[in-house]
C-alpha cells in the first residue's frame, strides 16, 4: 500500500509539472511494478490484452462519430432547434447552451468535443447579448460535463469494460441524475441573471408562429436528433452491442454530414479521421498504462487493503461512501474524466462489493463525482479549456464556476449518493437489473 501510494504521489507531481498523462502514469507503472518486485514482461501483454479487447473497441468509434457529427454541422442546427423552444425568456440564452452541451454530449460521448462545438458559438453570443463574461464561461465549463452522463458515455464505457460491469446498464444510471443536473443549471443560470439589466431578449412570438419555427428548426436538427435515439435504441432493443451501435453511429454521421448538412467535404473527413486516430491514441496510451498498474495493484492485493483501510475507519456504508466521494472528487481534480474512471474501477469496486453496495449504482456516483473534479481546481480541464475558448483569465471566471457547482453539481453528488434509485431506476425497468 505504501508503495501505491508513493507511486500515486509520483504520477500527480509529474501531471502538476505538465508531463503527459499518459507519460506520468508510464512512468508511475513501471516504478510500482519494479519496487514490488513484479516483472514487468509479464504486465505488458496484460495491458495489451485487455486494451485490445472487443468491448473498448467503442471508445475510438464513438470518439469518430462525434467528431463527424461536430464537423457536419450538427451544433449550430441543435443550437437553433433548443433556441426556439427557450430562447426568447430572460436567461433563455444560457438555458440554451446548457441543453445544447447535453443534447451534443448525446451524441459524442465527450466534454472537451462539446466545449468546443457548443462554446464557440455560445460564449461570445451569450456576451454579445448581455451576459457576464465569466457567467457565460463558467456556464459552457459546467454544462459540457453533461456529456459523462447522457449516453453514450466514453468514460462510463471504459468504467464498465474496467470492472467487468454492462454497458448498457451504466448508460442508463447516469440518465436520470444528467437530465436533473440539465434542469439545475437552467434554473440556476435564470436565477442568477433575473436581476441583470443588461441581457437583451426578444419579445415573445405569437404561439403560431412560435410554433412553426419549432417545427422548422426541429426538422432542420432532425438527423442530428436522431442519432443518439439509433444509438440507445440498437443497444436497448438488442440489436447490436454497445460497439457494434458505435459503428452504426460512424456509418450514419458519415452521410449525414456529406450528403445532407453538407458541412463537411471529402478532405475534412480526412482531417477528422486523423483527429479522431490522434485523440484514441492519446487515450489508448493512458489506458495501456492504467491497465499494466492495474494488474500489479491486484497482484500486491492493493484494493483489499484499500478496503481494510477503509473499513478500520468505520463499517457505516454511508460514511465510506462519504469518505469515497471526497477520493473520487480528488481523483477528478487531478486526472481526465478517462483516466479517473479506470482509476474509480480498479481501486474503488472492490470495496463497493464488499459493502453491499450495487456496482450500476456506483458507477453513477462515479460520473456525477468526476463531472464535478473535471471543473474544480487545481488541474480542472474542462474548466480551462472553456476558459482558453471564452479568451478570459480563471479569475473573471472561477467565482461563477464555484457559485454553479456549490448550488448545482454538489447537492446532485450527494442526492445520488444516498438515493440510489436515481441511478438504478431505468436500469431495472428497461433492462429488469
Amino acid at each position: 500500500m505504501t508503495l501505491f501510494l508513493v507511486s500515486m504521489l509520483i504520477v500527480v507531481i509529474l501531471i502538476l509539472i505538465e508531463i503527459p498523462v499518459a507519460f506520468a502514469f508510464g512512468i508511475g507503472a513501471v516504478l510500482f511494478a519494479f519496487t514490488t518486485g513484479n516483472n514487468i514482461s509479464f504486465l505488458i501483454p496484460h495491458g495489451f490484452k485487455t486494451a485490445s479487447g472487443f468491448a473498448l473497441l467503442a471508445l475510438p468509434l464513438f470518439i469518430f462519430a462525434g467528431l463527424l457529427m461536430a464537423e457536419g454541422g450538427i451544433s449550430e442546427r441543435l443550437l437553433n432547434f433548443v433556441n426556439s423552444l427557450v430562447g426568447r425568456i430572460k436567461g433563455g440564452l444560457g438555458a440554451v447552451t446548457v441543453l445544447t452541451c447535453a443534447l451534443f454530449g448525446a451524441i459524442s460521448g465527450s466534454s472537451s468535443a462539446a466545449i468546443a462545438a457548443v462554446g464557440q458559438i455560445m460564449i461570445p453570443r451569450m456576451i454579445r447579448e448581455g451576459y457576464p463574461e465569466g457567467h457565460a464561461t463558467a456556464l459552457v465549463a459546467c454544462s459540457s460535463v453533461l456529456a459523462l452522463l447522457i449516453p453514450p458515455s466514453i468514460p462510463m464505457i471504459v468504467f464498465s469494460i474496467t470492472g467487468g460491469l454492462s454497458v448498457g446498464a451504466a448508460f442508463l444510471s447516469t440518465i436520470v441524475p444528467g437530465i436533473l443536473l440539465t434542469i439545475l443549471y437552467c434554473c440556476l443560470n435564470i436565477w442568477f441573471l433575473r436581476d441583470n439589466p443588461n441581457i437583451q431578449v426578444d419579445p415573445p412570438l405569437p404561439f403560431k408562429q412560435a410554433a412553426k419555427g419549432v417545427v422548422k428548426t426541429g426538422y432542420s436538427a432532425g438527423f442530428a436528433l436522431l442519432m443518439p435515439l439509433i444509438i440507445l435504441g440498437a443497444i436497448y432493443s438488442g440489436i447490436a452491442t454497445p460497439t457494434e451501435a458505435a459503428a452504426i453511429a460512424v456509418i450514419y454521421a458519415i452521410p449525414v454530414g456529406l450528403f445532407i448538412y453538407k458541412g463537411m467535404t471529402l478532405s475534412s473527413l480526412g482531417a477528422v479521421t486523423i483527429r479522431a486516430v490522434t485523440m484514441t491514441g492519446s487515450i489508448m496510451a493512458v489506458l495501456f498504462f492504467l491497465f499494466i498498474m492495474s494488474r500489479a495493484m491486484i497482484l500486491e492485493q492493493v484494493p483489499r487493503d484499500l478496503a481494510e483501510a477503509l473499513l478500520q475507519i468505520s463499517d457505516n456504508k454511508y460514511v465510506l461512501l462519504f469518505l469515497i466521494n471526497i477520493l473520487l472528487l480528488l481523483i477528478g481534480m487531478i486526472v481526465d474524466d478517462i483516466s479517473g474512471s479506470v482509476l474509480a474501477a480498479i481501486i474503488f469496486l472492490p470495496i463497493i462489493n464488499q459493502l453491499g453496495i450495487d456496482p450500476i449504482h456506483f458507477a453513477a456516483v462515479v460520473g456525477v463525482n468526476l463531472g464535478l473534479g473535471n471543473v474544480s481546481p487545481p488541474c480542472a480541464p474542462m474548466l480551462y479549456m472553456a476558459g482558453g475558448v471564452g479568451k478570459l483569465s480563471l479569475d473573471k471566471y472561477i467565482k461563477p464556476t464555484l457559485k454553479f457547482l456549490c448550488l448545482g453539481h454538489l447537492p446532485m453528488v450527494f442526492l445520488v449518493t444516498f438515493v440510489p434509485e436515481l441511478s438504478l431506476f431505468l436500469p431495472k425497468l428497461l433492462l429488469g437489473y
